[in-house]
């Protein structure tokens, strides 16, 4: 008898822990690059990734320091990585293989969300007297690091302007903050600035008397017609020092991608943990605040969504074809 009832509970045992072991997942992990460990986009990355790993059992997110967009779309293009950040602009690019990704097209790639914008910030001294893109003719001007994803904004808006880049500026090739610096002391009479509002380095130099010259419906149009990531964006009254009107200006929305590769159901269910704690991600990373799924599939150059994130969209009601 006894060895009846051991023999029944040894089968009990062995089909509960089988049954255990089938319901399981495998660990699934994410790398997931962003910036540089001193720019938002490494604490934003950081958070997201955070998120994930709580909500998400069987996914081991991490996020790390890198070189940006550029560096980021060839990590996933390579299977280095598995999520990242980047402008719309750099991943129309690379989908293309063209500019900073010529002959070397990575059509795999899948948008999960588009995010938040990136809006440009043309900041002039007020004795320089600057108050559209083409007066910075012959101007003393910062347009960030060479080769940049910023120098390339200041080609295809001084081009669309009627100038001759660099030919027809002075160009100073600085980074953002050494850039606050010089408009400052009136060291230079403008700069370039992208980056999420209110931006650090454009605060210090409108404390300084510096304003922000708008981008006009014209210079938009004809950026559109040749590059298809671009949006309107206005600075609202109030966002820096001494700014008591709206500005127009261009802007860049910034895309969370993976490659198509990536498993539906893991995509799917990334994306609705993301939106479904968006308020939280809002509360404690500025640039997250006020994201709606409604626009996370606007303004994406044309790039295909993945189809686990479409999927989600589709149960909430925002794309009707999955």
């Amino acid at each position: 008898m006894k060895k009846i009832t051991y023999m029944v509970l040894a089968i009990l045992l062995i089909t509960s822990c089988n049954k255990k072991n089938s319901t399981q997942r495998q660990i699934v992990t994410i790398k997931f690059p962003t910036a540089s460990a001193s720019g938002a986009l490494y604490a934003v990355g950081a958070a997201i990734t955070n998120l994930w790993n709580s909500k998400i059992d069987f996914v081991n997110a991490s996020s790390h320091a890198s070189n940006g967009g550029i560096d980021n779309l060839n990590q996933v293009a390579d299977n280095e990585s598995q999520v990242s950040i980047a402008i719309s602009s750099n991943c129309y690019q690379s989908f293309h293989g063209i500019d900073s990704f010529s002959g070397s097209p990575n059509k795999n790639l899948r948008v999960i969300a588009g995010l938040y914008f990136n809006p440009n910030h043309v900041v002039v001294t007020k004795k320089s007297r600057i108050t559209s893109l083409y007066d910075i003719r012959g101007k003393r001007f910062a347009v960030a690091a060479a080769g940049s994803s910023v120098e390339s904004e200041c080609l295809n808006h001084f081009t669309a302007a009627g100038l001759v880049y660099p030919n027809d500026i002075r160009a100073e090739y600085i980074a953002f903050s050494d850039a606050a610096d010089m408009l400052q002391n009136g060291t230079i009479d403008g700069a370039w600035i992208m980056s999420g509002t209110p931006a650090a380095a454009v605060l210090q130099a409108c404390s300084a008397g510096c304003s922000i010259v708008p981008i006009s419906d014209a210079i938009i149009a004809k950026l559109q017609k040749s590059y298809p990531w671009y949006a309107k964006y206005s600075i609202r009254a109030g966002t820096y020092p001494g700014q008591n009107i709206d500005v127009q200006t261009s802007a860049v929305k910034m895309v969370m991608f993976c490659n198509a590769t990536l498993d539906d159901n893991l995509v799917y269910m990334l994306t609705k943990t993301f939106w479904e704690n968006i308020d939280e991600l809002g509360s404690s990373q500025q640039s997250l605040r006020g994201l709606t799924p409604e626009a996370a599939v606007k303004d994406i150059a044309g790039l295909a969504v993945h189809n686990g994130a479409k999927k989600y969209y589709s149960e909430i009601g925002i794309i009707a074809d999955y």
